[in-house]
């Protein structure tokens, strides 16, 4: 709920507040409370009297998000690292925080600190950079990104208080980046109040209309709703299983992109409310799901089983739509057990259990950290990486099969080539076509779900840059780059060439376009660098490309790299291709000296002498 009143009590009154929050959370055993208090005494000591640009006392939004992390019973250091994660800004270090707290503190802290304090948003998220220090970050520690996602939280929760621009600029960064975030990490709860408090501040008309047509929708539809649960506990019991039932309004964003799809508003939506089974194991759900099957009839093409096959970020549930006195009832069947992991997702890990130690999180039982691990030391070098990283760890998922029924989890959009590399990289090196349930298709189509995917390959076949563009994982994006690299030098060579530009970008501390007028000016002077000495002699100022000789032989198919652009009398080199002949570089050309393993296919050449 935004600008949600998390405290009753005075917000001026420091111990009022951390009582009030002690006495919330009945899970912190008394060493854990001093230490939590002790976290707050040092905040409040440093902060003093501060204030925020709103108007709110400085110490407010650290224990709000403390709280925020507290409902989930996240362990007390998650919660002083909280209270303290932005400590640096009194000059307190991670590693005097450690002197006081604990190894644990001070190594949440200095993760934290990595990436809270980057210029995270819709726009400088494009940089690899920031993305790879967030990888570090949150594969070092997932409380890291919980503290991080929480805070966002908080800021989206009081947006209210800052200026319009700023409230435009967080709600477009909480929608691209930290609402699908807490999606892969299957914190559905945070996920669902991310993207509707955003909606309010992206498209408050649609916002509105929503929010008065599910209110009219929720009172219209009670006894619907009522009805149908009392018909399945009828038949529940008499089967003998206990359930709890809830209904549930969809959220607003949800709904929102429902209209978008079908071209609707939201009053022509019927399908805006839902019904929640909770049950006790994983045969009952399936028992119910044949009892409600046996009540209405199912929708075809909507039953979905995420027990059998769990979504990349640990949710499981069946989802079911049936036809319900002639409209559509979207129905979800779960354990209690999975329904914590659904609220709650990576959290629920670290529940919090008296007299036991406090285990680090089984990350390696998510699949986006086993994502998050193998991809720590790749290397993003331009925003096409990026984009494939963000799309893999942030967008929609699919799910094919072998032709022998292994599953296999893909980012939506991706294709046969990126299903091959999925198996084994020496099939997708070698890919040429692919059948979907039987039939041949291109292998750069977009796979849809459930599809049983073969794919034909030839010894002679190699990966190609067309291929590079139509791939949405990261482990064919980086498979196929690094053969281009090593086998295309014309490939490598443009590929050096925009990093050299872009390395002297990043040098200049101007504004982009400026920068870029002085990358075109330097390459300009360095072209015209070799005039020097013909000013002094104007009679040698006519520069000239004479032929060229490969290895001493004429009619040999060559060509001149735009890269260095050498003319007679430069000292030159020579390197094959395999599609242009020989490319000639000037011998000092950066470039040409970047290329890997270029001594391999290097040959002699020199400028044909006049006759």
């Amino acid at each position: 709920m935004e600008n949600e009143a998390i405290f009753h009590s005075d917000i001026n009154d420091p111990e009022a507040l951390i009582n009030e929050f002690l006495a919330q959370k009945d899970y912190f055993n008394d060493d854990d409370k001093i230490r939590i208090k002790k976290a707050w005494q040092l905040l409040i000591e440093k902060c003093g009297d501060k204030k925020r640009s709103c108007g709110m006392p400085y110490y407010l939004h650290p224990l709000r998000l403390a709280s925020i992390l507290a409902k989930s019973k996240l362990d007390s250091d998650t919660i002083i690292s909280g209270i303290l994660h932005t400590i640096r800004d009194f000059g307190i270090s991670p590693e005097e925080c450690g002197k006081i707290f604990g190894e644990q503190v001070e190594k949440i802290i200095q993760g934290t600190n990595k990436i809270m304090y980057l210029p995270i948003n819709s726009k400088t998220l494009r940089q690899a950079d920031a993305i790879r220090k967030m990888i570090f970050a949150m594969t070092d520690d997932v409380r890291i990104i919980l503290i991080k996602i929480a805070d966002r939280l908080d800021r989206i929760r009081n947006i209210r208080n800052l200026e319009p621009e700023r409230q435009r600029i967080l709600a477009e960064e909480i929608i691209d980046i930290w609402a699908p975030l807490a999606d892969r990490l299957g914190m559905q709860t945070e996920k669902n109040e991310f993207e509707d408090l955003s909606l309010k501040y992206t498209n408050p008309k649609a916002y509105t209309q929503i929010e008065a047509i599910v209110a009219q929708s929720k009172e219209e539809r009670a006894d619907f709703l009522a009805s149908a649960v009392k018909k399945i506990q009828l038949k529940a019991e008499k089967s003998g299983i206990a359930v709890t039932i809830t209904s549930r309004a969809k959220h607003y964003y949800s709904i929102y992109q429902k209209m978008r799809k079908r071209n609707k508003s939201a009053s022509e939506l019927y399908d805006l409310l839902a019904l929640r089974i909770l049950c006790s194991t994983n045969a009952e759900c399936y028992t119910l799901v044949g009892i409600v099957h046996s009540l209405w009839t199912p929708l075809d093409g909507r039953f979905k089983d995420y027990i059998a096959v769990p979504k990349a970020n640990g949710y499981q549930s069946l989802h079911t739509t049936v036809m319900c006195e002639g409209k559509p009832l979207e129905i979800q069947i779960r354990t209690y057990e999975m329904h914590n992991m659904a609220e709650h997702g990576i959290a629920s890990h670290w529940l919090y259990k008296k007299g036991t130690n406090h285990d680090l999180v089984e990350a390696d039982k998510l699949e986006i950290f086993n994502k998050l691990q193998s991809l720590k030391e790749s290397l993003l070098t331009n925003d096409a990486d990026f984009e494939t990283l963000k799309n893999e760890l942030l967008g929609d998922e699919i799910f094919v099969f072998t032709p022998a029924g292994d599953v296999k989890k893909l980012p939506a959009g991706a294709t046969a080539i990126d299903f091959a590399y999925s198996v084994h990289s020496a099939i997708g090196e070698k890919i040429v076509a692919a059948k979907a349930d039987g039939k041949i298709i291109p292998i750069t189509k977009a796979l849809q779900n459930t599809q049983i995917i073969e794919v034909i390959t030839n010894p002679q076949a190699h990966p190609t840059e067309a291929q590079l563009g139509n791939v949405k994982t990261s482990k064919a994006h980086q498979k196929i780059h690094s053969w281009l690299m090593a086998n295309d030098p014309t490939f490598s060579e443009r590929i050096a060439l925009q990093n050299a530009a872009a390395t002297s970008v990043e040098a200049v501390p101007a504004d982009a376009q400026a920068a870029a007028s002085l990358i075109q000016a330097s390459g300009k002077r360095q072209r015209k660098k070799h005039y020097k000495k013909d000013e002094e002699h104007p009679e040698k100022t006519t520069r000239i490309r004479k032929k060229i000789l490969v290895q001493g032989e004429k009619n040999v198919l060559y060509n001149f790299a735009q890269c260095c652009n050498p003319y007679y009398p430069d000292v030159i080199c020579g390197y094959v291709t395999r599609s242009k002949g020989v490319t000639i570089h000037r011998a000092d050309c950066l470039i040409y000296q970047r290329i890997p393993e270029k001594e391999k296919r290097s040959v002699q050449v020199s400028w044909e002498k006049d006759e």
